[in-house]
């Protein structure tokens, strides 16, 4: 692998590390007789997606423009689930979707008449409880708005609706989702007999180093035993989970108040939001995360003007010089589902590494990209 050949600032994924990921999501589901989709919330790069329905089985959107990208570049109906449908847009959403899940009661009640036949419909709840720590990634924080709560069930399950979803994991392990099916059980379980399928949302992060996926599946295939229901999962970033990076160039070297930025041609809060809304600390292959003494030293600066656009020092073996390339690991999933243009800045090419060695550019982008965003 020649980086110095490769585009920059570019999002490089690489095809076999991908298939490594969906091969055991593959296996889990086959185990546990269970079915996983892929959430693109997570993870959208369409032109992998013929790729991945070789695996999985589907995928879930949470929006009018999710479900005509699954049926366009998946061939298949999505599993669908929107925090609120919209009147104009619920007829184009429900022909796109072979599932849907409503938000509220009350939302199910309002739309419910208009679900066309074959439709299999559910409802999201909130257990109320959860191991995330991080309030913005917490579906189950108190006053959250993200399905209902146990008490609003006071008259029972509401009629036609066949399945329920709950979704409260991030970056999870197997025994995260033990310790959330005994609360959910507790609430919900009377339900459970009376339904078709239960969809245990995203978070489920089975291609990590170290994750128990033989916990999982025993977990999991009790559960679809004792209440003889179908079980999906819908992760997003186990999908896509260290398939790639992000491939950075030194444009300068600033120095001010004794402290030294790398400068390059990507941008935090552009191109990997979650790096200071989490916030976490992307790696670097060859940097040591944390300053060591007598290592040349530098903080690393995004290329637009938001004062903030930056991460706290790493070191490195050896000096840093304009050209010189970077690889920012592991920024595949939720960078390229959520970047932006803000500032104008260039926005990084979309490549894919075959198995064969070559690299593939699956898209650039330019001007009319950005100017086509505004008005």
């Amino acid at each position: 692998m020649n980086i110095n050949n490769y585009p920059s600032p570019a999002y490089i994924l690489e095809e076999e590390l991908l298939i490594q990921n969906l091969e055991l999501l593959q296996s889990v589901s086959q185990q546990a007789g269970i079915n996983i989709i892929l959430a693109l919330k997570g993870f959208s790069m369409w032109s992998t997606f013929p790729l991945v329905a070789k695996y999985l089985h589907g995928a879930t959107a949470s929006s009018l423009y999710e479900t005509r990208l699954i049926r366009e570049e998946m061939g298949l109906k999505a599993h669908t689930y929107v925090v609120a449908y919209r009147q104009d847009e619920f007829a184009e959403i429900a022909a796109r979707s072979s599932h849907m899940t409503f938000n509220s009661i009350a939302q199910w009640e309002r739309f419910k008449d208009q679900v066309p036949a074959g439709v299999s419909c559910g409802l999201r709840v909130n257990p109320g409880y959860s191991e995330v720590e991080v309030d913005l990634y917490n579906p189950a924080a108190p006053g959250s708005r993200l399905g209902e709560p146990a008490e609003a069930f006071a008259n029972g399950w509401p009629e036609g609706l066949e399945g329920i979803h709950f979704h409260v994991l991030c970056e999870s392990s197997s025994y995260d989702l033990e310790k959330v099916l005994e609360v959910f059980e507790a609430s919900f379980g009377p339900y459970l007999h009376k339904l078709k399928w239960v969809n245990m949302g995203g978070g489920h992060l089975m291609t990590r180093k170290g994750y128990d996926t033989a916990h999982l599946v025993k977990l999991l295939s009790a559960f679809r035993e004792k209440y003889d229901v179908e079980v999906i999962l819908e992760p997003g970033s186990a999908i896509a989970w260290e398939t790639g990076f992000l491939l950075a160039q030194v444009l300068d070297i600033h120095e001010s108040g004794g402290i030294k930025t790398a400068i390059l041609d990507v941008s935090f809060t552009a191109h990997m939001p979650d790096t200071l809304e989490m916030p976490y600390r992307p790696r670097i292959r060859g940097a040591m995360s944390e300053v060591v003494p007598g290592k040349p030293t530098y903080r690393l600066g995004g290329t637009s003007c938001l004062a903030g656009d930056y991460m706290e020092a790493y070191s490195f073996e050896h000096p840093l010089a304009v050209g010189d390339r970077l690889i920012l690991e592991d920024m595949i999933h939720y960078t390229m589902v959520k970047t932006t243009m803000f500032n104008g800045v260039a926005h990084p090419d979309i490549c894919i590494l075959r198995k064969s060695g070559a690299l593939e550019l699956v898209r650039r982008f330019n001007y009319e990209d950005f100017k086509g965003r505004l008005s």
